[in-house]
């Protein structure tokens, strides 16, 4: 055993081959660790295949490799053959199963899991980035936001940041207050990058009724007078105008409806 040679081959990284491998030797009686396992990435063609073979020792080898690309596969097999070299050939088997169930071909680009992988932390990443600046908590998050949501209480900012964090995207918002004193920051950050979350009054003053019907507090409460939120809303509009952003209507609309506004906007 410890003379045996494992060589993984892949035209992305390996691992997956190194996992397969390692998850088949811990049903033996031998230290993984010491094994001799030796990782080739990146064979993106022919002639890193045949530099790769003749790399390898002859002498009591096995091959493992997870191609992606079909010819890559077809061509490490007739070589290996020719060789009278052991392999296992990961990923060609579970390809052809799937290419007759599913409608769609598969793409044949290498790397993708971690491509997929690296977008699941990035997700993960913008979500707690949201949670972390959510309502202007922290103002130093402003200069590294890839989209800063500015409103006034009840125009959604808190759901919008957490759907537009689930697509990726670092999101602040800032809560307009009259009386509460705007950080230095939001006037020094790409204007670009700032939306202003308008709202009709009469749909606001709606909104705030209810929220107060559900706190147990009085309707009377300035928090859902007229007059205050006539005052917020200019307030607001000034605020926006001294940025420089552009600015987006949420009466009536749904979250999804507005983010999908808010994406468009910001690819442009």
């Amino acid at each position: 055993m410890k003379n045996l040679k494992i060589v993984i081959a892949s035209d992305s990284i390996g691992e997956t081959g190194e996992v397969v491998a390692r998850a088949a030797l811990s049903q033996f009686d031998v230290v993984v660790e010491e094994t001799n396992l030796k990782r080739y990435a990146h064979l993106t063609d022919i002639k890193d295949i045949d530099n790769f073979i003749q790399s390898i020792k002859l002498d009591n080898v096995v091959v493992i490799f997870t191609f992606i690309k079909p010819e890559l596969s077809k061509y490490i097999v007739e070589k290996l053959t020719q060789l009278n070299i052991p392999f296992v050939d990961v990923m060609t088997p579970v390809m052809d199963m799937l290419k007759e169930k599913l409608e769609d071909g598969p793409l044949y680009e290498p790397g993708r899991v971690h491509k997929l992988d690296a977008d699941y932390f990035k997700k993960i990443e913008a979500i707690e980035f949201a949670v972390r600046y959510d309502d202007g908590r922290d103002p130093s998050g402003l200069k590294y936001a890839d989209i800063v949501l500015i409103g006034v209480s009840r125009t959604s900012k808190t759901p919008l940041s957490q759907f537009l964090a689930y697509r990726g995207y670092k999101v602040v918002n800032i809560a307009l207050v009259p009386e509460v004193e705007l950080p230095e920051q939001l006037f020094e950050i790409d204007p670009n990058k700032c939306i202003g979350l308008e709202i009709d009054p009469s749909s606001l003053f709606e909104i705030r009724k209810r929220r107060l019907e559900q706190l147990g507090l009085l309707e009377n409460a300035k928090y859902g007078q007229n007059e205050r939120i006539e005052a917020e809303l200019e307030y607001f509009h000034q605020t926006v105008k001294k940025i420089g952003c552009c600015t987006i209507n949420v009466t009536n609309k749904a979250i999804e409806e507005t983010a999908s506004e808010i994406i468009r906007i910001m690819n442009l």
